[in-house]
């Protein structure tokens, strides 16, 4: 009974499934092949804080047992995975990412981590994080105690943020899956840039108790994954209400790809191209829409003009200060990692609750404007990024930034609608490229039932970065 690393590394999570239940490997052999990925490839993109060998190998054991004895819990059962290190975990240090946290621990486990324990996964790691999810104003790749995120694709080059770590295990192909947060931006991106398949859910979709909070009113947690099924396997098992956290809606969930369409989608995309990204980005944007329109109509839409950036910002900011409030008003911040998370924070108070509450009525006008523009459609298309990673030395001011880009993370952040990242390509360097997948608040099935169909039709989910195989040559 033995997987190969080609095979770890290559197999959805319905193909690990079938080869636990078939007896062609084990929960602790997949575990112990995590760990030991994770300590050489993952350590080397400073993608973990914490392997927990003791839990995963009891996790492991316990799947298991259940399994031969003919106890199944589902798709999840005896699968390896990581968590982002703001989602707290008994007895294991929950970091935040920063270092004036390094020593915390909680006595109990959040509800994504409770829950994916029901389901049967395995936790075999603490993934890296961009100290307090960003929240801090970051402005380059070294952000956090553990050392910036590099990307599996080219050591180089950032892995993206807030959950680097997610991002690069996953690419990586060290763990089939991962749990990041998103307020904006922190899961599409690190998917972007690692190569892997994202999805933000909706907010209120997933409970976040137990999570770190940075923005109340707009964190989400969701799945990075290797594929569009692997995401919808991953949130099935982690969705749905919980009291523990009261803006989780009582709303159940599940993943029902056979319930929809395969083609006939409405799609939309923004007027005027993708012109405002990078060459590469704009045209393996233009290659992927080539792909769906057999399966589509595709029309132009327009955004209308709100100030979508600065409603973002200063609701982030003004609860940010609120939830930092001790560590800013101590002086600690001093001991964060990037220079301009010890000073940015002092600003923070600078909100007044007169632009909060501004902000918070915009934020209204916001979502019924999304919700009616795509009432009409199926989901909205545009570049997950509009550059590939950034070069692991350079301000994001100096790189990231494109004159035109549209305000579509923080707009459909402050919207709390759900998108999906899905990877299409290769640009500058080597790196990946991706495109975003947006949809209607609680319309995930929907985005999934989009994103699955391009890539039963491509194959650049399915690439491996050089990292992904001891030896082997990228596939780039």
């Amino acid at each position: 009974m033995t997987i190969d690393a080609e095979t770890f590394a290559r197999a959805s999570l319905r193909d690990l499934g079938r080869l636990l239940r078939a007896g062609e490997t084990s929960p602790v052999e997949l575990a112990e092949l995590a760990l030991e990925r994770l300590d050489t490839a993952g350590r080397q993109l400073n993608a973990v804080v914490t392997l927990t060998h003791e839990r995963a190998l009891r996790e492991a054991l316990a799947a298991e047992e259940e399994l031969r004895a003919g106890r199944d819990r589902g798709p999840l059962h005896g699968i390896p995975y990581g968590a982002k290190d703001l989602l707290a975990t008994a007895g294991i240090p929950t970091t935040w990412g920063a270092a004036p946290f390094r020593d915390q621990v909680f006595e109990y486990d959040a509800t994504v981590v409770t829950r994916l324990h029901a389901a049967g996964a395995v936790l075999v790691a603490k993934l890296a994080m961009v100290e307090l999810a960003g929240g801090m104003g970051y402005d380059q790749p070294n952000a956090s105690f553990t050392g910036p995120g590099r990307s599996p694709w080219n050591r180089e080059a950032w892995s993206g943020g807030s959950s680097s770590g997610s991002g690069a295990a996953v690419g990586a192909r060290a763990v089939p899956f991962a749990i990041g947060s998103e307020t904006s931006g922190s899961i599409l991106t690190p998917s972007s840039f690692c190569g892997v398949t994202g999805l933000r859910p909706t907010y209120g979709r997933v409970s976040r108790h137990g999570a770190m909070a940075l923005c109340w009113t707009m964190d989400k947690l969701g799945p990075l994954c290797r594929s569009a099924d692997d995401c919808g396997l991953v949130l099935e098992a982690i969705a749905g209400h919980d009291p523990a956290d009261p803006s989780s809606v009582a709303r159940p969930w599940r993943y029902a790809p056979e319930r929809e369409p395969q083609q006939g989608f409405r799609l939309c995309v923004l007027k005027g191209g993708a012109g405002y990204a990078q060459p590469d980005v704009a045209a393996n944007f233009e290659a992927a829409l080539a792909v769906l329109r057999p399966l589509a109509t595709i029309d132009e839409v327009e955004l209308e003009e709100l100030p979508y950036g600065p409603v973002a910002t200063t609701i982030i900011r003004a609860e940010a200060s609120s939830a930092f409030e001790d560590l800013i008003e101590s002086g600690r911040v001093a001991e964060l990692t990037a220079p301009e998370d010890r000073v940015n924070p002092l600003a923070y108070d600078a909100v007044s609750a007169r632009d909060y509450l501004r902000a918070l009525r915009l934020r209204g006008r916001i979502a019924r404007s999304f919700d009616a523009l795509l009432a009409r459609f199926d989901a909205l298309l545009a570049p997950t990024t509009a550059t590939v990673a950034s070069p692991i030395d350079q301000r994001f001011s100096d790189y990231l930034r494109r004159e035109g880009a549209p305000p579509l993370v923080p707009a459909a952040n402050v919207a709390g609608l759900p998108a999906v990242a899905v990877p299409t390509g290769f640009g500058e360097r080597g790196l990946p490229t991706s495109m975003q997948i947006l949809g209607r608040a609680f319309d995930e099935n929907r985005i999934l039932a989009v994103a699955g169909a391009y890539q039963r039709r491509t194959d650049w989910h399915l690439r491996l970065p050089p990292i992904a195989l001891p030896g082997a040559a990228s596939e780039a």
